[in-house]
């Protein structure tokens, strides 16, 4: 008896208004070798902008590209007979999010195809304006994102103001800003985090382990000579300095089967706490390259420690 497969083909949907940076992003994620690796991807263009996609770039990534007009032909019938034309491995749709996003969900898809992502572009030069004018329209695609990527961004551009409109919206999304100088940070500001971080002591909640974890290693200056307190912990880890173990949380980082260790080296007064035992930490951070992730991040020194009971829920999340 032959084996059967549920194999899904991906949609990557892409959303955003016109010239908020759509296809551009396309273009980076055809480019991007660890992202397109040449499997056959059909482009569903509903929108025809300023950038275009070249047709080299579409022969290298073994992609193609259907434009759609007006979403009168965004019909099931003629996605069904792009899927059966191209058999694609996987669908990326640049969609106009002023068709509206609730009308592109009810439209019937091929019954492989499956939402594996879903990123929403917005300009943050328009942002002001299009949430007074049409806040309505403007908010449906960033309620359902995964990712919102601001672009266009300065030094003049309100991010933490933007960063928390839209988790007001949809608090689980991840927020991304790019530069008109080539980089790109996540706006968080200090007024953005659950704990008071110019505290003599910042308390850290058990539930806001994660957001103090990440903060710690896309921000390690933030932290530098800054005292906390959390409950951790004690991890034995091979190949670490003389002197202390690893401070830390098992955590899960996308779902139930996938839950790891995470936390930083933690030197100790005196004594190394008991393997795999909790203990409520006061130590000083110290922004420094850490052994452990391979990269500057933060390392702990003991101040005060004490044996503690572990808390109602062990596992960290970063969902919040």
């Amino acid at each position: 008896m032959s084996q059967q497969f549920d194999y899904k083909t991906p949609i990557y949907l892409i959303t955003g208004f016109l010239e908020s940076g759509k296809t551009s992003l396309i273009k980076s994620m055809l480019e991007d070798e660890s992202f397109s690796s040449g499997e056959r991807t059909l482009i569903i263009q509903c929108e025809e902008g300023i950038e275009e996609l070249d047709k080299a770039l579409l022969r290298k990534a073994n992609a193609v590209l259907e434009t759609v007009d007006d979403f009168a032909d965004l019909t099931p019938n003629n996605l069904a007979n792009m899927d059966n034309r191209y058999i694609p491995e996987r669908v990326i749709i640049e969609y106009n999010s002023v068709w509206g996003i609730d009308n592109l969900f009810k439209i019937k898809k091929p019954a492989e195809w499956e939402l594996a992502q879903m990123v929403t572009m917005i300009d943050a030069t328009t942002f002001d304006s299009y949430m007074t004018n049409m806040r309505q329209l403007m908010s449906e695609a960033p309620k359902l994102a995964d990712l919102v990527i601001f672009n266009r961004c300065t030094e003049q551009t309100e991010k933490s103001r933007f960063r928390r409109m839209i988790k007001a919206m949809n608090n689980s999304c991840n927020l991304l800003f790019e530069n008109t100088d080539g980089s790109a940070d996540d706006g968080v500001g200090e007024e953005d985090l659950p704990y008071d971080v110019n505290a003599d002591v910042i308390d850290i909640k058990d539930e806001d382990f994660g957001v103090w974890y990440i903060d710690c290693m896309e921000h390690p200056a933030r932290y530098d000579g800054k005292k906390v307190r959390i409950t951790v912990q004690a991890f034995k880890v091979n190949d670490l300095p003389k002197r202390s173990y690893l401070a830390g949380r098992y955590a899960m980082t996308c779902c139930a089967a996938d839950v790891g260790g995470i936390g930083f080296i933690c030197r100790y007064l005196k004594k190394r706490p008991v393997e795999d035992s909790w203990v409520k930490l006061v130590a000083v951070c110290r922004a420094e390259y850490s052994p452990v992730h391979g990269r500057d991040a933060i390392v702990l020194d003991e101040v005060e420690c004490e044996s503690t009971d572990k808390p109602a829920d062990e596992l960290v999340y970063f969902n919040r």
